[in-house]
């Protein structure tokens, strides 16, 4: 068995180098949004900081054995590689530079060349059940037609996840302006790194698999900081401060370079920050020794700071005021974790909590009781004055909590990238040190234009993460109810109008244009403890919404249990709902009311987007309406969809209120509806197959060129 190892770069593993097949043993690419928009962050943090190479790890291949000495079966890395080809083929799409379309492209498909005997296919090729699904949606380019997907048209979990994630992460590159994005694809093939591990033998790539994953621990970051700085320190006192450090981050468990790439933003608020491992050795931890002594930094910032860290990650296991939990809990909703500094800082630095960085995890403190940390309402034996500062101290901890889950949750209905997310923790910080109040800090400052970008998004078709549905539905249901909700252990986020509908559900009387509306808007979304799998087998709403109400749990959403008093669902009531729902956001975190006092949340999607600078179209499905309000398609033209190896054809007309007329006089809402119809098939992507019948051109590409114009220009 003969074993090779290179570093490459990404341009030259998405080279003629390499031709990737995962086979059909290996599971299937299973990662989540929460997985892809956290490679897109990392390398959008990377790509800030170019004279860093950033490392993605290593792949394990086994072949090249083969007449051309490039197929690879892939052992270890697939997840990886399927990700960056959708991310690469996202950049791909927002391109506008044509050479720089090519370039992209020829990272993902190979064109083929007769010289060489190279046939034109894609780079990686995924399992055989999602192969032609993968090639015919991400790797050639059809992205506006995986947008226009409804969920009966992707056959495994597997095609979902490739969904989902395209869509997530073209959210997040579509927030950055087309300079950034031009360097993020620069830094990619440049500068972003995997090791090749090569070998000709499968079971001794199934070795190398299992050495390298499951045996012998590396050092963390945690480790390398712990020898600089116990070598520092006098040699009578290193067996101290070993232990010291180990009591501060053994609690910690396996999130250590999370607390540490934390710690750096506390202690250098500086944006685009690198890793831990670089990050914070050289700019903050050499720095310090340079200053302070190695026990200082141990005694005055380790110590403590990893106590805030546990704290702010695990709040139901200390002792802290209610409102300090609540505010922690409601904090770790967020999936986006650019919060957790200020936390920490605060938590570290206001003086109400301090003493409790002396305390024991699962609900002890030393002396809570009798300390700055005990209920603001017990003054435990201190004085009038002490009392009253302990008080105002605690006042002003929660003050800040809140106004921190507050720009938190705007910035991210907002779709705020995690650069412009971080600026503000900077700047929050930075004002913090400075001793500003909360109200004179500009980092907590919400503008009008990202409370009508949020209210946008909110009010439109929600393409957000089911973390997220989640958290506005608390937030709304909070608001309703006039306190904090006492959530139930299991609780989902469910539609009352389901996606897929039967001939015989309620809905099946419901115009398709009307059904398709409603969704996937947050005036259709509900809070349940039922069981997500045994809502998805009901289509009608009598049965949906008893089950939606069957635990009574779920009655403690008054959102939910309004449903008891809704005997027929109607567009009516979730127009009803949805405006409520609007509202109550609004009023939650304060961003009902612009500057000249306007209630923007009585404007519609349309008028809060327009002269913001933004847009919210992202991922979103475009109606036929909206491109022909556009100019880009004319009522009265014909569509054809030609079959020829079959011999079929059929024909569309463009109607004036935004449908597709067949032949036979059916109207449809959709591409994909008109060309379900007239094929008889259940699955399909009509943006695909319609072309205009006087020039050729696809309804993809006039959907992508209204998607560009909806951008302006793409911040050029």
């Amino acid at each position: 068995m003969g074993i090779n190892a290179s570093e490459k770069p990404l341009g030259k593993v998405f080279s003629t180098d390499y031709q990737f097949v995962i086979p059909a043993f290996q599971r299937a690419y299973s990662w989540q949004v929460s997985n892809m928009l956290q490679l897109v962050e990392d390398l959008e943090d990377a790509a800030r900081d170019p004279e860093h190479p950033y490392f993605l790890g290593s792949l394990i291949l086994v072949g090249g054995t083969d007449s051309t000495g490039r197929l690879y079966q892939v052992i270890d890395g697939q997840q990886r590689l399927t990700s960056l080809t959708i991310i690469i083929a996202i950049l791909r799409d927002l391109e506008t530079d044509p050479e720089l379309v090519a370039n992209l492209n020829t990272l993902i498909l190979e064109e083929g060349n007769r010289l060489f005997g190279r046939e034109a296919e894609p780079r990686l090729a995924l399992r055989e059940r999602d192969a032609e699904f993968f090639r015919n949606y991400v790797q050639e380019g059809n992205l506006e037609s995986l947008f226009d997907l409804r969920d009966s048209d992707m056959e495994s979990n597997a095609q979902r996840n490739i969904v989902q994630n395209t869509k997530a992460a073209y959210d997040a590159l579509d927030a950055l302006d087309e300079k950034e994005r031009r360097a993020l694809a620069g830094y990619l093939v440049s500068n972003v790194f995997l090791i090749i591990v090569r070998t000709d033998d499968l079971a001794g790539a199934h070795r190398i698999f299992d050495v390298m994953n499951m045996r012998g621990l590396p050092l963390t970051a945690s480790d390398v900081f712990k020898a600089k700085a116990v070598s520092a320190i006098p040699l009578a006192d290193r067996d101290i401060y070993g232990k010291r450090w180990d009591d501060a981050i053994d609690p910690l468990g396996d999130d250590v370079e999370a607390f540490f790439n934390d710690l750096l933003l506390v202690t250098s608020p500086k944006s685009g920050m690198r890793g831990p491992v670089d990050g914070f050795r050289i700019k903050v931890f050499d720095e310090y020794l340079k200053k302070n002594t190695a026990a200082e930094f141990i005694n005055g910032i380790l110590a403590p700071y990893a106590r805030a860290w546990l704290m702010v990650n695990q709040p139901h296991a200390f002792a802290l005021p209610q409102e300090v939990s609540d505010w922690l809990v409601s904090l770790n909703d967020f999936q986006s974790t650019e919060w957790k500094p200020v936390a920490m800082w605060a938590l570290t630095n206001m003086g109400g909590l301090q003493s409790l960085t002396n305390g024991d995890v699962n609900g002890t403190a030393a002396n809570a009781a009798n300390d700055d940390t005990a209920d603001t309402a017990d003054t435990g034996g201190k004085t009038g004055k002490d009392a009253d500062r302990a008080e105002q101290q605690m006042r002003k901890l929660v003050n800040l909590l809140a106004a921190l889950e507050r720009v938190t949750g705007v910035d991210n209905l907002a779709r705020q990238t995690s650069a412009a997310r971080r600026t503000r923790v900077v700047q929050i910080l930075k004002d913090l040190k400075k001793g500003k109040d909360i109200g004179k800090s500009t980092g907590f400052a919400i503008s009008d234009d990202e409370r009508k970008t949020a209210l946008a998004r909110l009010r439109g078709e929600l393409q957000a993460t089911g973390t997220l549905k989640k958290l506005l539905l608390l937030r709304a249901n909070d608001q309703r109810a006039g306190e904090r909700i006492v959530r139930p252990r299991n609780i989902n986020v469910v539609r009352i109008l389901p996606e897929r509908i039967g001939a015989n559900s309620s809905f099946a009387v419901w115009p398709e244009s009307t059904r398709d509306h409603w969704v996937d808007r947050i005036g259709n979304l509900v809070l349940t403890s039922t069981n997500e799998q045994i809502i998805a087998k009901l289509d009608s709403y009598a049965p949906r919404a008893e089950r939606i109400l069957a635990q009574h749990k779920s009655l403690k959403y008054p959102l939910t249990a309004e449903l008891e008093s809704v005997r027929e669902l109607t567009p009516d009531v979730l127009e009803r709902r949805q405006e409520e729902i609007v509202h109550l956001i609004a009023e939650y975190w304060r961003i009902r009311f612009d500057a000249d006092k306007v209630d923007l949340t009585t404007l519609s999607e349309d008028h809060l987007t327009r002269g913001s600078g933004r847009s919210t179209t992202g991922s979103k499905r475009i109606t036929i309406a909206q491109v022909i309000d556009a100019g880009l398609l004319v009522p009265g033209e014909t569509l054809v969809w030609k079959r020829p190896r079959l011999g079929q054809e059929w024909i569309a007309t463009v109607t004036r209120d935004g449908k597709l007329q067949l032949e036979d006089g059916s109207k449809h809402s959709t591409p994909t509806a008109a060309a379900r119809a007239a094929s008889g098939k259940a699955s399909g992507a009509g943006l695909d197959v319609w072309r205009r019948q006087s020039n050729g051109q696809k309804l993809s590409e006039i959907w992508q060129a209204y998607r560009l114009k909806a951008l302006g220009g793409r911040g050029q």
